[in-house]
């Protein structure tokens, strides 16, 4: 009996894209879990010198995010990708070298953190930008399933295998797993052998602020992107309460185990795996709008079980198991039909420049969140702050509501620019 695939299936280049990117994510899981363990466990880290760890591995969105999307529109993204790739090898390396000669210290991990960091935004941005040129127009939200499924694998593998990796050969040499798993991204970005052709307009002398605005404008005065910035924006915010307490929550609250919570968190990465398989059903079944709304609202109103959880132990495994198995899932569909939308509607030129503002408005208030929630947790209690940032969320769908999203029933035709953007093109051989 012969097996026939279809779609990206049998696109070999888009394979050798999807198979880097998987083992990348992998070995990604390795070195986030890995790095905290180098902190603790070889260089007995201080808890603040673990929060500013943390600290600076996400704030490479904030300083650079908006760079990365005006370079990335300048040149051709394929190479951009394969330079972060190979740069993320040589940082990622140096820790496990570094141990070998009883040289790793904190400020190596800083170091390491702050930069791998910038080359993650410039990798993801110059990602996203590249998938619509590299797959044609109707396989984009299959492309973004694959990619997110690679994502949604790495969450479900990756911990227990950082876990291992760390017990038998230090936490240091397991993240060298992490650096080979680079090279593979850049091997497999390599062997693509699609021409890419790049688009710039003929007569736009660079103007960093100028392209900079341009980009956030084509976000902020977009009816499609706008409200789905708008959402994110507030999600992440008040996620991050979340975020900050989830784990103290389940533990010091509701007297769950730690083996029975990591199970529960497991529960994300086969959701989120789930939310792959239903995207690209529920887009041909309920339509582009419905599918977003529908998502949206099992997303933010399945979470309330977290702080309604109590009564046996069992019920309180329930409602904390639910939330991260359908909510997960639900979120990957809605950050699936999102992300191919931007890539829908927005000029090929200006996807970086978009692709990247997405990023940084979405993140730029989610720094202050952990603060408001520990400053709420204190006054208000643990569980109320988890309600309210659960209603904050909800809030944030509003935006999405009201707006012409709803009416969407498949993604809209890219707008074309008037000749006064006229464009060169040129093709990497």
């Amino acid at each position: 009996m012969k097996i026939h695939l279809g779609g990206l299936w049998r696109k070999p280049d888009f394979m050798k894209l999807w198979t880097g990117q998987m083992i990348s994510e992998f070995g990604s899981r390795i070195t986030r879990e890995g790095l905290p363990y180098a902190a603790v466990l070889v260089l007995a880290a201080s808890p603040a010198e673990l929060g500013f760890l943390t600290a600076l591995a996400a704030l490479p969105v904030l300083l650079v995010g908006l760079i990365a999307g005006v370079l990335v529109d300048r040149v051709k993204r394929r190479p951009v990708m394969i330079w972060c790739d190979i740069g993320r090898f040589l940082l990622v390396g140096s820790i496990p070298v570094a141990a070998l000669f009883g040289l790793l210290t904190m400020w190596q991990l800083y170091v390491v953190a702050l930069l791998v960091g910038v080359f993650t935004i410039f990798f993801e941005v110059a990602s996203q930008s590249y998938l619509p040129s590299l797959v044609e127009r109707e396989n984009i939200v299959e492309g973004n399933s694959k990619l997110g499924a690679s994502s949604s694998l790495a969450e479900i593998g990756g911990p227990p295998l950082a876990g291992v990796l760390v017990q038998t050969l230090t936490a240091p040499l397991a993240i060298a797993f992490d650096a080979i798993s680079y090279l593979f991204s850049a091997l497999g970005v390599g062997l693509i052998r699609k021409p890419e052709t790049k688009s710039i307009s003929a007569h736009h002398e660079f103007n960093f602020w100028r392209e900079v605005r341009e980009g956030l404008a084509i976000v902020l005065s977009n009816p499609y992107l706008r409200p789905l910035a708008i959402n994110s924006a507030i999600s992440n915010f008040f996620g991050s309460f979340i975020g900050t307490f989830y784990v103290y929550y389940a533990v010091n609250d509701l007297k769950l185990e730690p083996g029975i919570l990591g199970f529960i968190i497991g529960l994300g990465g086969i959701g989120a795996l789930l939310g792959t398989l239903l995207a690209t059903p529920m887009l041909k079944r309920l339509g582009l709008g419905n599918s977003l709304l529908v998502a949206l609202f099992l997303g933010k109103l399945v979470p309330f079980l977290i702080p309604l959880a109590g009564g046996s132990p069992w019920l309180v495994i329930v409602c904390m198991a639910l939330p991260q198995l359908l909510g997960d899932a639900t979120l990957m569909v809605f950050l699936i039909h999102s992300t191919s939308l931007c890539q829908s509607v927005v000029p090929d030129r200006l996807l970086g420049r978009a692709n990247a503002s997405m990023q940084f408005l979405i993140g730029a208030i989610s720094p202050i969140g952990p603060l408001v929630a520990g400053f709420l947790g204190s006054w208000l209690g643990v569980r109320l702050t988890l309600l309210i940032a659960l209603v904050g969320m909800l809030l944030g769908s509003l935006a999405v509501i009201f707006s012409p999203l709803r009416t969407l029933r498949e993604f809209p035709a890219l707008q074309q620019e008037t000749s006064d953007d006229s464009h060169a093109s040129y093709a990497d051989n």
